[in-house]
């Protein structure tokens, strides 16, 4: 049997406003709709709707608008009844669709528009992991770059050609419409918003709430890892896998683990790339940037060039350089947000 949530403004709050008179800081409409994503929802309440009695009188005023009448099924066995409708977006400043029902879910036209006369009007639009199907639905995103969680990434791009999608990073800011990847990410949108409207250290008591990193950058990739060994090549590849991963400060030529594997380099090169998803090469990067990423991780401060000698980089450039071209960030900003995260 489904729980029932019924979500209404302040009943103080006379109509037709949605939004409450206190705090004072910009208005903020957050979404509903039928097949609610619960988790994307609860970030947008979580940063912008839960009371901050540390950010004093200006702080965000927040309200629920249901894109549809009626009650609204949500994710993991909730119904939400919402009082507001479409119209609480005539009065906001920042409005956020977390998530979408399915990507291929039409978007239903009333809400197109909507949105469309909002960001006309000024406000800003945010979709958090595959809300960017709604966002695209407008139009507004042709010819501007967006991202999304990297499991839709392609359905969308082949839905809406005209968006420059970048699936490999945490979020994109293109001024007033702004998107996050996959779930978490989201956080970091939101926790990115908080930074502009009021500054780095609210934003920072805000994270430390959470309990998350205080910042990640935009740009930083969404990390995922690479695919593991597929079953019919592990008996042969995996030791000559195992001595590569032992072995990442050295310099060793693919002949010579083409050699360990019984293979002639040709075969070895396509039976590599067949098992793992990358070519000897890129994997060897991938894999001195896995071994960065959890020395730059521990609380212990270990210098860069210890990092980049051990990892195979040589020194502190060469990792600067493959850190920032593969995942669009610095070491150092790296380091910051772990040390933020333990603080």
């Amino acid at each position: 049997m489904p729980f029932c949530v019924e979500i209404v403004p302040n009943e103080s709050v006379p109509e037709p406003c949605a939004f409450p008179s206190t705090p004072s800081g910009p208005r903020v409409a957050v979404l509903a709709y039928d097949g609610l994503c619960t988790f994307e929802f609860g970030v947008a309440y979580e940063v912008f709707g839960l009371p901050r009695p540390e950010a004093g009188s200006h702080w965000y005023r927040y309200a629920v608008c249901a894109a549809e009448p009626g009650p609204l099924r949500a994710a993991g066995g909730l119904t939400v009844a919402v009082e507001g409708g479409l119209a609480v977006l005539d009065e906001a400043d920042l409005v956020v669709v977390p998530g979408w029902r399915a990507i291929d879910a039409p978007v239903p036209p009333d809400l197109v528009r909507a949105l469309t006369a909002a960001h006309a009007r000024g406000a800003r639009l945010m979709s958090l992991c595959s809300g960017l199907t709604v966002l695209a639905a407008t139009g507004l995103l042709d010819g501007r770059r967006a991202t999304t969680h990297w499991r839709y990434a392609e359905a969308i791009a082949a839905r809406h050609p005209a968006i420059a999608l970048d699936p490999g990073v945490l979020y994109v800011d293109e001024g007033r419409i702004l998107t996050a990847a996959g779930s978490a990410a989201g956080i970091d949108l939101c926790l990115h918003v908080v930074r502009g409207d009021f500054g780095p250290d609210l934003a920072n008591r805000v994270a430390r709430r959470l309990v998350v990193p205080p910042h990640r950058e935009g740009g930083q990739a969404q990390f995922i890892e690479a695919p593991v060994l597929r079953e019919r090549e592990a008996a042969r590849l995996g030791p000559v896998i195992d001595a590569m991963r032992a072995r990442l400060h050295e310099d060793r030529p693919l002949a010579a683990m083409a050699r360990l594997a019984g293979m002639s380099l040709r075969t070895f090169q396509r039976r590599f790339l067949a098992a793992t998803g990358l070519p000897p090469g890129e994997w060897i990067i991938a894999e001195r940037l896995r071994l960065a990423r959890e020395m730059l991780e521990r609380p212990e401060r270990v210098s860069l060039a210890d990092i980049a000698a051990a990892s195979g980089f040589r020194n502190p450039a060469g990792l600067r350089h493959h850190f920032r071209s593969r995942l669009g960030t610095s070491p150092a900003a790296y380091r910051r947000s772990f040390a933020g995260r333990r603080s």
